[in-house]
């Protein structure tokens, strides 16, 4: 698969912009598992990128390691928007993505994000007058429509590609689902399928194993798949899906002990990161999900996320080997 310019392996593999997930940690530890194709930087504010704010310049921070990897933006604005990815461009990714997805009610309701979705021609304009201004490749990412109601993702992917885009994802929900219900692929497999469509198509939307990940490309045709989600706490699910793709075999569920050697490299990076507070409060999403599976473990699980030292949590860590080292 051709991808901005970029040839990618038989059935490619995302990993979706996450606020507070998709940090370089995170795409550390994914990228040294394996299996992922392309990565995002988490979403990142135009308006915090042109009033320079701290946290907002801190996720435009790449690695060739990483490569290929978008960064992609947020905004309301065409001139914002424009101004942002002008400077984006210093970064060097290997593309830039709009988002034109995110739910999250303080950016919708400004008009970015997913909110734009009531708003058609500037969506259409933000996406032109980025693609005139800045030399990368651009994408969007963005959902099926604002509500039940105007599902309008087909006549949109035509206008998005009619101004420039070079891919589109499309995440199967509309915004008024936030994140709940089920994704419905039907539209993404008609926005494939139409013969105008000539620009590459990532499907996303309630990917959470090896098995669905092949039943998307093969009932819907997509060009690629992006995982969200179900990355969190299972940074492995990428190999697994690869080998699975490449062998028909799924791979065993990591044990416990592996898992929590996982979490605890990942906790490591974190801190190096971030320093100590900041990398294990960014942890806390993810220890929930690495030990998931664990059985009548809430009062550890409790310790384990209002901890404030690593040494602590490291010791909570092994406890809980020791404790359930029969799994």
């Amino acid at each position: 698969m051709n991808f901005c310019g970029i040839t990618l392996p038989d059935k490619p593999i995302f990993l979706a912009p996450m606020e507070d997930v998709t940090d370089s940690t995170f795409r550390y530890i994914c990228k040294s598992i394996g299996g992922v194709d392309v990565m995002f930087t988490e979403f990142v504010s135009a308006d915090g990128i042109l009033h320079n704010g701290k946290k907002s310049l801190n996720k435009l921070n790449i690695f060739n390691y990483e490569r290929p990897i978008g960064i992609q933006i947020y905004g309301h604005t065409a001139e914002s928007m424009v101004e942002a990815a002008l400077l984006v461009e210093h970064a060097k990714p290997d593309f830039i993505d709009i988002n034109f997805g995110c739910p999250v009610k303080k950016i919708a309701n400004r008009g970015a994000g997913s909110g734009i979705l009531r708003d058609i021609p500037l969506m259409l304009e933000i996406t032109r007058k980025v693609v005139e201004a800045v030399k990368l490749p651009v994408t969007v990412k963005t959902r099926l429509g604002w509500d039940e109601n105007s599902k309008n993702i087909e006549e949109i992917a035509e206008k998005l590609q009619d101004v420039g885009i070079l891919a589109l994802t499309i995440h199967a929900r509309t915004r008024a689902q936030m994140f709940t219900g089920k994704a419905d692929w039907t539209l993404i497999g008609k926005v494939k399928n139409n013969p105008r469509i000539k620009i590459p198509i990532i499907g996303n939307g309630d990917i959470d194993s090896p098995e669905k990940a092949k039943e998307m490309f093969d009932n819907y045709g997509v060009d690629a798949i992006m995982l969200g989600r179900a990355t969190i706490g299972k940074p492995w699910i990428f190999n697994h899906t690869r080998h699975y793709f490449n062998t028909g075999e799924l791979l065993p569920e990591p044990t416990l002990a592996q898992k929590i050697e996982m979490a605890k490299h990942h906790l490591s990076q974190s801190v190096i990161d971030k320093g100590e507070f900041g990398g294990i409060m960014t942890m806390r999403r993810h220890f929930v999900q690495y030990l998931k599976s664990l059985p009548h473990s809430k009062e550890m699980r409790l310790k384990l996320l209002t901890s404030k030292s690593v040494q602590e949590i490291i010791e909570i860590l092994d406890l809980l080997i020791q404790k359930y080292s029969f799994q």
